[in-house]
């Protein structure tokens, strides 16, 4: 793309913030702050890459109760909302058309690319995941599925790799 800042270089490089306010959800009707591992392996992944975490919560597999942790999450002021779980297609995996309805601009590529670098680990239930990421106004979000294992896959491979690039790219007018 000619005159497109690169996007490990140049302007965008030096003009993203390098540490960054985020708002973690875990979405579960069954997790408590004990055995939250997801929320854990995200905190802490999140914290040695050296962003801070604004907001963590574990929140019922509920469309309103999701959609009041985004808002929750802009009101802390975080620049990322990152939430595990409820991304299957059980009954009650709701996550997914909870942020769906509120997500202005998508990111397809992100569910893309993580199912296809699940694929050689599971097979075929790669297909199961509906993780997603978008933009909602300046707050750019991410879910991942509720597994440590899928957890981990998508923050080292696709998230913590570009973050700052990302969430610079969603406020940049």
């Amino acid at each position: 793309m000619t005159g497109a800042p690169a996007p490990h270089g140049g302007r965008v490089e030096r003009e993203a913030k390098r540490s960054l306010p985020v708002a973690i959800a875990t979405i579960s009707d069954t997790r408590t702050e004990q055995d939250d591992t997801g929320g854990d392996l995200i905190a802490r992944l999140l914290e040695e890459h050296g962003h801070s975490i604004v907001l963590r919560r574990i929140v019922p597999d509920e469309p309103e109760l999701i959609q009041q942790t985004v808002a929750q999450s802009q009101v802390a002021g975080a620049a990322v909302l990152i939430t595990t779980g409820g991304t299957g297609i059980t009954r009650r995996d709701s996550t997914f058309e909870a942020l769906d309805a509120l997500l202005e601009k998508r990111l397809p590529g992100f569910g893309e690319i993580f199912r296809a670098l699940s694929f050689p680990e599971i097979g075929p239930a790669a297909m199961l995941s509906r993780a997603t990421a978008g933009s909602i106004g300046q707050l750019l979000v991410f879910a991942l599925p509720g597994s440590p294992h899928a957890v981990g896959l998508a923050m080292e491979r696709l998230i913590l790799p570009d973050l700052p690039h990302l969430a610079w790219e969603t406020v940049r007018q």
